[in-house]
């Protein structure tokens, strides 16, 4: 696909927006970025990006924003939300947000942007900073499907799959799922991992033996060969983790279901996040498990 003429907003510069952003660099997409640490926007101005000097100047130069920030909060201030500006910053303007929130807040978002004769599209991400990295993540979208349509070039850079999910929340939810089963699949490798270490397990034998069978994937290649290592610099940090499976637990007692795997994982994380290793990757979760059999001896 052809990258886009016309010049599109990306606001939110943090461990995952830096590499998407710089991926639309490199597929010659004009791009206008802001984020609220200025320095951040340094690397995206050398390779090519105008730094727009607040956010009411990216919306003033784009008509495709694409959001990815840490919380409701910023997002809502980016748009104006609070400050009476929305209807300046996403009239005629389509907003693609690519950050995780609840599925209640997204779905008010898209009712108010639409209110104010903007187009919305829920995009949620799965994958971490190296997939981020390599513009292999993959998009779940929700929202009017022209719209959604529409928007599938601007994020191919990005995404070697970008995937139709209907109607917001959609992706939203499907990322929760998604994100559930990989939550539990890493713990449970983390798990594995101190259990083969603390039977005196060659760990490299542990890894060879994972690779090679039907569980393999590139999630597990990655964060075996992590775990193994001992190496925590951060892909996909504890605290995001733990930010996730709070909103995925939210998300389950609204709809009363079941979560029994995902509650063990959410205490683990916050036990790991109390050990303050909440700024390394999640693979950290091996603290928590190392601290519960000290405990325990």
């Amino acid at each position: 696909m052809r990258p886009p003429r016309y010049p599109i907003g990306f606001i939110g510069l943090g461990l995952m927006g830096e590499p998407m952003a710089l991926n639309l660099l490199r597929a010659r997409t004009p791009l206008v970025v802001w984020n609220r640490s200025p320095a951040k926007s340094a690397v995206l101005a050398k390779g090519g990006a105008l730094v727009a000097k607040d956010p009411q100047d990216v919306f003033q130069r784009c008509e495709v924003v694409i959001l990815m920030l840490r919380d409701a909060e910023a997002t809502d201030t980016v748009l104006g939300r609070r400050g009476g500006t929305i209807q300046a910053r996403v009239g005629r303007h389509t907003i693609i947000n690519m950050a995780t929130s609840s599925p209640c807040y997204s779905k008010s978002l898209e009712t108010d942007i639409r209110a104010h004769g903007g187009q919305y599209v829920e995009a949620p991400v799965s994958g971490s900073r190296k997939p981020a990295e390599a513009g292999q993540l993959v998009a779940m979208l929700a929202g009017a499907a022209d719209v959604v349509a529409s928007v599938q070039p601007v994020l191919a850079p990005m995404c070697r799959k970008t995937i139709d999910c209907g109607a917001t929340p959609n992706a939203l939810i499907m990322k929760f799922a998604v994100n559930l089963f990989m939550i539990c699949m890493v713990t449970g490798l983390a798990e594995a991992v101190h259990f083969a270490r603390s039977h005196d397990v060659d760990l490299g034998t542990l890894v060879t033996v994972l690779d090679a069978s039907p569980m393999a994937s590139d999630v597990s290649r990655v964060k075996a060969a992590k775990l193994a290592a001992c190496d925590f610099a951060a892909q996909a940090t504890i605290l995001n983790v733990l930010e996730n499976t709070t909103l995925i637990t939210e998300a389950a007692r609204t709809a009363r279901v079941a979560s029994p795997l995902l509650d063990i994982c959410h205490t683990l994380y916050a036990e790991s996040g109390a050990l303050r290793e909440k700024d390394l990757d999640m693979v950290a979760v091996i603290r928590a498990i190392e601290q519960r059999t000290a405990v325990a001896r």
